[in-house]
């Protein structure tokens, strides 16, 4: 059985907005859920490509 993701968390900058999305940590990697719905569920990703992914958000690529 797989453990459901812990230590959902939102960004700082998002402040009180409910427009944000929150991140858990999943084994060695995160889980992403929708602040306006959280029972819609959320998705998973492995370390590698959350990291992927963290590096191309800070370097402006989808600017």
């Amino acid at each position: 059985m797989t453990m459901p993701p812990q230590g959902w968390r939102k960004s700082s900058r998002s402040q009180q907005r409910t427009s944000c999305v929150e991140v858990g940590r999943v084994g060695d990697g995160a889980a992403v859920r929708d602040t306006k719905d959280r029972s819609l569920g959320y998705f998973t990703t492995t370390s590698t490509q959350w990291q992927t992914f963290l590096h191309a958000v800070k370097s402006d690529r989808f600017s």
